[in-house]
């Protein structure tokens, strides 16, 4: 199509243009006189020759033709732009979030034998389920939902106080696994796309009638991440589904849904967890992903996040219609939808931990403790927000404190903390060595009048007592350690269960259960 671009005086009238006068894109020029109102003589010189589809056939090739328009009269100018096609933008309040909260958390107990995972405290004063919610609200998105199954209890409590505070037009609702009428009816959640599926009606529900895109999230993971720039993507590739993507080396590969993606970035393969021969077919050039080449031979894997995008039609769709009886995400829906829809991959190039294990978990907890961490809730324009506890101020008596955290209202006396997290209302007495170790506080105080009737009963009070040692270990919530205890796992037993001693070990790591009691003298 052939495009006029000039600058025409006032009350200037244009003649027809012979048809036989395109631009084909090349050299030369051809001239026609034009009658201008005032009786003025304009001559046009447009860039073309001049086609005479009576002599020839001739292909014209796609270009833009420029006008040149002279007068003796008028400096006024008209600008003629052509029309602009404006990028869509993603629009928050047609986006739903649904955090994924339901699972057994089988691989972080005895941290979930009475708590559910997104529940799990973490960093000193958050809890895991923070982590979604803050990135939810620094996004702009305030429809979320949060769907639990197991020890629910404090997950719900906990939402209920930190987020239950008005959002305008969102919300934010618990949607707890029960059970309805029918065969199907009566099973819990079987994976996570079966929680999503027995929940499709809130979707079409009135005021959700807008929402063009679903947001799939875990409640298990440590990141900071604008949904936003996501969405964004999704939307300017024209996806039916996104999966954000990081790049992983050999040692914990076998642990994520794999993928592997064309130059476009679409995913042309997605296998979950896979071992042996089938992982190391999953190998992938990742200096596609912006990777130099030395970290992309250290990290030669394209690992799903577990954070998906989908259209909401088409998420409807694929767990009603086209694949009712799948279960989960990463093993069923994505690998299917794989081969039909157009499912694209999102290169995330910030700090991603999946801590749904007891080493990723211990591991990326005291990673906050470091010097310079790469992961930190300390961000102004980016916040995390928690349950306010309103709690004093933290005292210090004599300590020797480094490279650590220490949460609101401890009482620390004349102890040695190194590489550590203490959690809020912590009790350190004198003489305690706490090193490598995340201790996770209480949930209320004992006075210093029942602390001391504890002691001259013989009974211990919640927190560490006087002159105990602790190395590598997580201790839980409301723990009951004495005087002189030793817990350094000096033989270093990987695996162990003592239930009835008050702990377990997981990966090397000793693990005091919530509420167990640590007589003094111990030794682990």
């Amino acid at each position: 199509m052939d495009t006029f671009c000039g600058a025409l005086g006032p009350k200037t009238h244009l003649g027809k243009v012979r048809k036989d006068c395109l631009n084909d894109g090349e050299s030369g020029f051809w001239r026609e006189r034009m009658r201008e109102s005032m009786k003025n003589n304009l001559r046009v010189d447009q860039l073309g020759k001049s086609l005479r589809s009576e002599r020839r056939a001739r292909k014209i090739r796609p270009g833009v033709s420029c006008s040149v328009i002279t007068t003796d009269h008028g400096k006024e100018t008209l600008t003629i732009q052509a029309p602009r096609f404006e990028r869509r933008r993603a629009n928050p309040k047609n986006v739903i979030a649904i955090i994924l909260g339901g699972g057994a958390g089988t691989q972080l107990f005895p941290l979930t034998s009475k708590t559910a995972t997104p529940a799990v405290p973490v960093g000193g004063c958050y809890r895991l389920i923070d982590i979604p919610m803050s990135n939810c609200i620094n996004s702009g998105i305030n429809k979320i939902f949060v769907l639990t199954q197991f020890n629910s209890a404090s997950l719900n409590r906990h939402i209920a106080r930190t987020y239950g505070m008005s959002f305008g037009d969102g919300f934010v609702e618990v949607l707890a696994a029960t059970q309805t009428p029918g065969e199907a009816g009566m099973k819990w959640f079987q994976g996570t796309a079966d929680a999503v599926r027995q929940f499709t009606w809130v979707f079409e529900d009135a005021k959700n009638k807008d929402v063009e895109d679903i947001l799939i999230l875990s409640g298990d993971h440590l990141y900071r991440m604008d949904y936003m720039d996501f969405l964004q993507n999704h939307i300017d590739r024209n996806s039916d589904i996104t999966v954000s993507c990081v790049p992983v080396g050999d040692s914990r590969a076998s642990d994520y849904g794999l993928m592997k993606i064309d130059r476009n970035g679409q995913i042309i393969k997605f296998t979950e967890k896979p071992k042996g021969a089938d992982l190391k077919a999953m190998e992938a050039d990742t200096t596609r992903l912006g990777l130099s080449p030395q970290d992309a031979a250290q990290s030669p894997y394209i690992a799903s996040m577990g954070v998906y995008v989908f259209k909401t039609d088409i998420l409807l769709k694929l767990l009603r219609w086209r694949y009712p009886t799948s279960n989960d995400f990463g093993s069923e829906i994505i690998p299917s939808a794989v081969m039909e829809h157009n499912v694209q991959a999102y290169v995330f190039r910030d700090y991603w931990e999946d801590i749904g294990t007891i080493k990723s978990f211990y591991d990326a907890n005291l990673a906050l403790a470091e010097e310079c961490p790469k992961f930190s809730f300390y961000d102004p324009k980016t916040p995390f927000f928690t349950s306010p506890r309103f709690l004093p101020p933290t005292k210090i008596d004599r300590c020797k404190i480094k490279d650590s955290i220490i949460s609101h209202g401890c009482f620390l006396r004349e102890c040695s903390v190194e590489h550590s997290i203490v959690g809020e209302r912590s009790r350190l007495d004198y003489g305690v060595e706490l090193k490598d170790t995340l201790m996770m506080g209480a949930d209320y105080y004992q006075t210093e009048s029942e602390i001391a009737s504890l002691l001259a009963e013989g009974n211990i009070p919640i927190g560490v007592g006087k002159n105990t040692k602790i190395r590598n270990c997580i201790i839980d919530k409301n723990a009951k350690i004495g005087k002189g205890v030793v817990i350094v796992n000096k033989d270093g037993v990987e695996e162990a269960d003592q239930p009835d001693q008050g702990f377990y070990i997981r990966s090397g790591i000793t693990i005091i259960l919530e509420k167990a009691t640590i007589t003094d003298g111990t030794v682990i």
